[in-house]
């Protein structure tokens, strides 16, 4: 009898059960594999992801969690936390930018009890499931279980009451300004929060409506704390509305709840997404929205966990940016502008830092979503006509945070990998302002230090801008890709020239004295006294040893500049050779970035932080590229798992996960805004890659091994590829691609300059 392994997963525990007759059971689907609970087990000294289990659907506008810790908490819901006290719907892209628009529901028993702490609920992960499309747990201490499934803009909860005169549901609109108003002749609450963590203008709202399937029997409001004797209605600092009603054993209650930027009016609108549907209904349109964004990549091979680690980190890389735009009830798309706080028409995305995602999580976007960057672009467009800027860190508007210009890699990339239906000129245009000017109260949008770094080449060490030479080693590339897209836009001859000189500017922070990076003083002399070691000061979240790498355009250059490509590799080398010390001076202590390199044992290599991400892919610009495989697979094996702490370090909108998708398929853009991706090692025997264009990619490595981590040989199409590369317009126009693999290294292959990638150094 042909007998068939199933895989049934849940939040934290498998169970493989083999099954007699294969024909009555469903095929496990790649939503299933996904560990929402992933990166949860974080805190603010250490982070394994510093995530929250999203649930969502992709990109959608709206995410709901379960809360575990107190109102303006970043670490929301934290894997070893006990207790429960709300489900809330989240904006959150990262426990360090916080949350904005946030409101929670809750059910109870006995009391109405709007105090956080006293009303929580002791809750197991045994009676917990996670999924990216549906939630649920029991509540203890009320005899409850409460189940949520979203929608991009609404949700439904199912509460499942015991027998109780005193069946309650609290809506908390939270502090920092609220309101909220019972309607019981619509059997709704309504209300709106102001609460936010910066990042938008005055007259920011979200405006929420909650309507229920049973009639009230219990109505009242909270003010600042106390429940209202009188009155369905109440503004205040911090309100909420508590309904009630009588249940027998087992009864479902249901809440259907959505919410808006804009209006009560469009959130009515947006209500209409679960109007008239039934839980099990959105439930398993939420699934197959998963299943249709995850079935995308398709894999064979690997035990369960990589399995299980690969769809998780896809599910991370689909999340952000979210959607902040909303369909009116004529059709039109319109988005509350929070940037300028008017409606207007038009996309509208949003949570992202582009200093973490540039690197990988757009151009997985480009490769895999390309339809959803067009509108992503598309909402870039309206970000510039709104503030004058294109976002480098947007929650929901710009956000004081991070540096960098790196949102020129973002539509550099796009536009030369074939991406339209959007103003390439406006943006163009925003491009060029963003490199003569800066946010004038964010400075970590557009560019800060620009008068220096366009006169004197960097951005000097002693004028009093912090992260100087991680400042001019970001612009210098976004330099390279502006200078790229002028060329495809054929613009005047100078402004190419003037970038591509530009693109340069890295050398002049070059020391060799160390071979490395380092800061320099507007006199032309390097800072000093100077420590490789020491992180932050100069550079960001980072030490010259992870920085240095940052010539994403030119290895070349830097090979150059280093004497060759052996004292190149040498440099690479030391990387693990170092002992993981550091000087934390800067900061007065350790960093939790600073914690995640030191514990992981891979000496000075911080994977846990992007500014490294890419460089295990640069010894294939040396010749040595099998030293390269050899990492990738340490990291890829080592540095991620399916489990609450299954991340080195912080997730950060997709970008550490994206490197996870990139680096299984066996390549990675280490230079967006080139045609390219630097070949590293594929971790499963085959993959699929299903194209928007109808095409597909397939990798097959069908000897691929946990030992064997080596590529020996590839073939394109049948025919023997000795490049250290793939091109864009290969994949996209579908392509067959088998790895041959092994337990030792072939160091002949990938050898020759002529399969080197792309260094600018080397333009003809």
């Amino acid at each position: 009898m042909k007998r068939k392994l199933f895989v049934i997963v849940t939040a934290l525990s498998l169970s493989v059960v083999f099954f007699g007759s294969a024909a009555h059971q469903p095929e496990s689907a790649p939503v299933d594999y996904v560990n929402i609970l992933m990166g949860t087990l974080s805190e603010f000294s250490l982070s394994n992801g510093n995530t929250y289990p999203a649930i969502a659907v992709p990109w959608g506008m709206n995410f709901w969690t379960p809360q575990t810790r107190k109102i303006g908490d970043g670490w929301q819901y934290v894997y070893t936390d006990y207790k429960i006290n709300g489900f809330k719907q989240t904006h959150q892209p990262s426990p360090w930018n916080n949350d904005y628009g946030q409101f929670s529901i809750f059910p109870m028993t006995d009391t109405m009890e709007f105090d956080q702490e006293k009303r929580s609920s002791w809750y197991s992960h045994k009676a917990e499931v996670a999924k990216p499309y549906y939630y649920s747990v029991y509540l203890a201490d009320y005899d409850i279980e409460a189940e949520v499934t979203p929608t991009e803009r609404a949700a439904i909860f199912r509460f499942t009451f015991p027998e109780t005169d005193k069946a309650f549901v609290l809506v908390d609109a939270f502090d920092r300004g609220s309101g909220v108003e019972i309607l019981p002749e619509k059997n709704a609450i309504i209300g709106y929060t102001t609460r936010n963590s910066g990042g938008v203008p005055e007259n920011f709202k979200n405006y929420f409506v909650v309507v229920f399937d049973k009639l009230f029997q219990y109505k009242q409001v909270v003010k600042d704390g106390k429940i209202q004797r009188q009155g369905n209605k109440a503004e205040a600092d911090h309100t909420g509305a508590f309904i009630g009603f009588t249940t027998q054993k087992g009864e479902k209650v249901i809440a259907r709840v959505a919410s808006s930027f804009i209006s009560y009016e469009q959130a009515w609108q947006n209500l209409r997404e679960v109007t008239g549907k039934d839980f099990e209904t959105v439930k398993q349109e939420g699934r197959d929205a998963w299943n249709e964004v995850l079935g995308k990549i398709e894999i064979e091979g690997g035990d369960l966990d990589q399995q299980r680690t690969f769809y998780s980190t896809l599910y991370r890389s689909t999340l952000f940016p979210r959607k902040f735009h909303e369909i009116d009830a004529q059709g039109n798309i319109m988005h509350y502008s929070p940037y300028n706080g008017k409606i207007l028409p038009g996309y509208m995305y949003t949570d992202t830092g582009v200093w973490d995602t540039f690197r990988a999580l757009f151009p997985l976007l480009n490769l895999v979503y390309p339809s959803v960057n067009v509108e992503i672009q598309q909402a870039w467009v309206n970000t510039y006509k709104e503030s004058g800027f294109l976002p480098e860190w947007a929650s929901p508007g710009h956000r004081q945070s991070m540096i960098g210009n790196n949102s020129a890699s973002v539509v550099v990339d796009a536009y030369l990998k074939g991406l339209r239906g959007y103003d390439i000129e406006t943006l163009y245009e925003a491009l060029l302002h963003g490199t003569e000017n800066v946010h004038p109260k964010i400075t970590a949008t557009g560019r800060y230090g620009h008068e220096y770094y366009n006169t004197l080449g960097y951005v000097p060490y002693d004028v009093g801008i912090h992260e100087n030479a991680a400042r001019t080693l970001e612009y210098a590339y976004a330099d390279w890709t502006i200078y790229k897209l002028a060329k495809e836009l054929n613009r005047p001859q100078e402004e190419i020239d003037r970038f591509a000189k530009r693109s340069q500017n890295y050398r002049n922070l070059y020391s060799p004295e160390y071979k490395l990076m380092r800061g320099r003083n507007k006199d032309g002399s390097f800072q000093s006294p100077f420590s490789p070691l020491k992180w932050g000061d100069a550079f960001t979240e980072g030490n010259s040893w992870h920085y240095t790498w940052s010539v994403f355009h030119d290895p070349q250059g830097l090979i150059d500049l280093m004497g060759g490509k052996k004292e190149f590799v040498n440099m690479l080398d030391s990387v693990f050779v170092i002992p993981p010390i550091f000087d934390d001076s800067y900061y007065g202590f350790p960093i939790h970035e600073i914690r995640e390199m030191q514990v992981m044992n891979m000496g000075q290599y911080a994977h846990g932080n992007q500014p490294i991400q890419h460089m295990l892919y640069l010894y294939n610009y040396a010749g040595e590229p099998w030293k390269g495989q050899y990492w990738i697979r340490e990291v890829l094996d080592k540095l991620y798992s399916p489990n609450p702490d299954g991340y080195c370090g912080d997730e950060d909108n997709g970008q550490t996960s994206a490197w996870y998708v990139f680096s299984s398929l066996g390549f990675y853009p280490v230079c967006p805004g080139t045609d390219q991706y630097v070949i590293g090692s594929p971790l499963f025997k085959k993959m699929t890659v299903h194209l928007e264009n109808g095409k597909t990619i397939e990798i097959n490595a069908p000897d691929n091994t946990c030992e064997t981590r080596y590529v020996s040989d590839i073939k394109m199409n049948g025919k023997e590829y000795t490049k250290n590369y793939f091109t864009h317009d290969q994949l996209m126009n579908g392509a067959k691609i088998d790895f041959s693999m092994s337990e030792t290294p072939n160091k002949m292959r990938g050898t020759k300059e002529s399969d080197f990638p792309y260094s600018f150094s080397n333009e003809k």
